[in-house]
C-alpha cells in the first residue's frame, strides 16, 4: 500500500497516520495555537511514546490509542507552556514517565522523570530514537530522530525547525547558537529525504529547505 501519509491536520480534524516497517507514527493539532503531538508506536512491541502533549487531553488520549491501548512515555520537546497544557492530564490517565531537555525540565510545571542530553538515546521498545539537543528556541530544547531500516530519517524538531526557518528567538546570540545547532546537528548530518515534523504546521524534508539555510542566516530569522 503506498504511503498516503500527508502530515496535514488541523484543529478538530482527523489523525493523519503513517505506518513505516517498524514503527507507527500518527499525528494531530490541537489547541488554539494548532500545536502538533506526535504518537510513535513500535510495531513490534507496540510500546508507544507521545511527543508534545500540548493540549486538549481527551483529544490526544484517542492518540495514544492508535495502534495500540496506550502510551509508556510523555517527551516535551521545549519548555513554553503551549506544548504542555494537556501533560499533567494525560500522565494522570495513562501513568507514562516523563521526558525532557535538561536545561528546560525546571520550566515544565510536571515532574520530568528522565533529563535528555545530547546524544542519548531513547528506546521504544525495538526502536531507537536519537536525543538532538538544539539551543536557542529555547536552553533546552531537543528533537529526536528515527532512522527507518532501509528506509528514510525522519526528525521531531518540536519550534526548533519549520518549513521555511529555524524557531522564533528573542536575541541574537541565541538565534546564531539555533542556526548553528540545525545547521550542524541536522542539516550536516541527515540526508536530503529525511523527513521531518514540526511543532506546529505542515511537514518538510530537509532537501527541501537546505538551499536556504544561507538565507535564513542572513535574515537573522
Amino acid at each position: 500500500m503506498p504511503d498516503e501519509y500527508t502530515g496535514k491536520v488541523t484543529v478538530g480534524g482527523p489523525f493523519d497516520v503513517r505506518e513505516l516497517a517498524g514503527l507507527t507514527i500518527a499525528k494531530v493539532a490541537v489547541g488554539s495555537m494548532s500545536n502538533n503531538a506526535y504518537l510513535l508506536r513500535d510495531r513490534t512491541s507496540g510500546e508507544a511514546l507521545l511527543i508534545d502533549a500540548a493540549n486538549e487531553a481527551d483529544r490526544l488520549v484517542e492518540l495514544t490509542r492508535v495502534g495500540g491501548d496506550s502510551i509508556s512515555t510523555v517527551v516535551t520537546t521545549h519548555q513554553h507552556a503551549d506544548h504542555w497544557q494537556a501533560l499533567g492530564a494525560v500522565v494522570a490517565h495513562t501513568g507514562a514517565r516523563t521526558m525532557a531537555g535538561a536545561e528546560d525540565a525546571e520550566g515544565i510545571p510536571v515532574a520530568t522523570d528522565r533529563l535528555l542530553h545530547h546524544g542519548e538515546t531513547v528506546h521504544l521498545g525495538n526502536t531507537e530514537l536519537a536525543v538532538i539537543s538544539l539551543r536557542g528556541h529555547t536552553p533546552g530544547s531537543v528533537a529526536l530522530h528515527y532512522q527507518d531500516p532501509g528506509g528514510t530519517g525522519h526528525l521531531f524538531t518540536g519550534d526548533s525547525l519549520f518549513p521555511g526557518g529555524v524557531g522564533k528567538t528573542w536575541h541574537p546570540d541565541d538565534f546564531i547558537s539555533l542556526i548553528t545547532d540545525v545547521r550542524e546537528r541536522l542539516f550536516d548530518v541527515y540526508d536530503d529525504d529525511t523527513w521531518f515534523y514540526p511543532g506546529h504546521g505542515d511537514d518538510s524534508v530537509l532537501g527541501l529547505e537546505r538551499p536556504h539555510l544561507a538565507e535564513w542566516r542572513e535574515r537573522g530569522w
